[in-house]
């Protein structure tokens, strides 16, 4: 062990040491941190949108002053003519136009349905499925507030929502605990991957390779500072999540820290595989990626798996990230402990034994 821990010092060294090592391990983090933190966001915050008011009663006037007054929107065109929609829409002046058509008030007045037709910018069908949720709400709203103020009887189905777990629905609870297993890959991966790498190209793996020390020995000394840089790296985040955001940390430590564990333990193992093959630093920092950007688009962090063909669901369960960002959303938000989160953590364990197997075969395989 004691020359383990020297071949981890030395590791650590090289990091410190290392301009372009300690750019990755400071500055992607911090700066992914806040982009996810505060722009990857589902939520509409002062959406442009056009009102063409034909009708011009008291009650088309009201139903615009709801839309100019919600969070959710921002007036910026007073449409007059019905030519004015389209080139609105066309130049991205505005994600939604709200029409009343004429006869608005007068249908209102007797009680009788009143026409508002929605057109909606659909070239991002997300947001604009966003938009028309918001906008399904005011015009609810509104319908109550007519019945209550006309004595009429209320709409006979009244749908009443409660969010558990995410009361407020905000959409930075959901993408921020997952950034925790983003960035922890990223600089797990991204330490382990160029390690091997680094010392091919500085030409100091011949002289590790003449130490007392033994294969195994050298893998488990170039694995434990991806592991103690990736723990360091997810408790920062972990603590940024709940400090700095706001995101309520609900659940068992223990099982996150488990989680955080077996992740990391597959997250070196993918890297130390790439950095056995890889000749030099670019080309170890380009099989990171390859093996990233695929991670984390199956991963469901942004998309549910449920939405991907099932060839590629089960492509998914090969992928750690996966597994780990519903350990941190169960014990961010739901308050899961270790043992609601067996099922997630054992595939984890079978993935990091297998990625580690697989790197020590590949480290040997280079050595001879």
């Amino acid at each position: 062990m004691r020359a383990v821990l020297a071949l981890v010092k030395k590791e650590f060294l090289a990091l410190v040491r290392d301009k372009r090592s300690r750019f990755v391990l400071v500055v992607p983090p911090i700066v992914q941190l806040l982009v996810f933190g505060y722009a990857a966001t589902f939520d509409l915050n002062q959406a442009p949108i056009g009102i063409y008011d034909e009708d011009g009663s008291a009650s088309s006037r009201e139903l615009a002053a709801r839309f100019a007054a919600s969070a959710a929107f921002h007036v910026v065109n007073d449409l007059r003519r019905e030519d004015d929609i389209a080139p609105l829409l066309d130049r991205r002046e505005a994600l939604l136009v709200v029409r009343m058509r004429h006869g608005f008030g007068r249908a209102i007045a007797r009680r009788q349905a009143a026409q508002v037709q929605l057109l909606v910018d659909g070239r991002n069908s997300n947001t604009a499925m966003i938009a028309l949720g918001y906008s399904r709400a005011i015009l609810s709203r509104f319908e109550e507030d007519l019945a209550v103020r006309s004595g009429a009887p209320p709409p006979p189905v009244r749908l009443g929502v409660q969010a558990w777990f995410n009361p407020n629905l905000e959409s930075r609870w959901f993408i921020v605990p997952g950034i925790v297993g983003l960035l922890t890959l990223v600089v797990s991966l991204l330490v382990t991957s160029l390690s091997v790498a680094r010392e091919r190209e500085s030409g100091t793996f011949d002289q590790l390779l003449v130490t007392p020390l033994r294969p195994f020995e050298i893998l488990a000394g170039k694995a434990l500072p991806g592991l103690l840089v990736g723990l360091v790296e997810g408790t920062v985040i972990v603590l940024a999540a709940a400090l700095w955001f706001g995101v309520p940390l609900r659940g068992s430590l223990l099982a996150l820290y488990l989680g955080l564990f077996l992740f990391l333990l597959a997250a070196v193992g993918v890297g130390l595989a790439i950095s056995s093959l890889a000749v030099t630093q670019q080309q170890g920092l380009l099989g990171a990626f390859l093996f990233l950007v695929p991670a984390v688009i199956l991963s469901g962090f942004a998309t549910p798996i449920a939405n991907m063909p099932p060839f590629i669901q089960r492509l998914t369960y090969a992928n750690p990230l996966r597994y780990f960002l519903v350990i941190l959303r169960g014990v961010f938000l739901r308050g899961d402990g270790a043992s609601e989160l067996w099922d997630q953590l054992w595939p984890m364990a079978a993935i990091g034994c297998v990625a580690l197997t697989g790197a020590a075969f590949l480290f040997r395989r280079r050595l001879y």
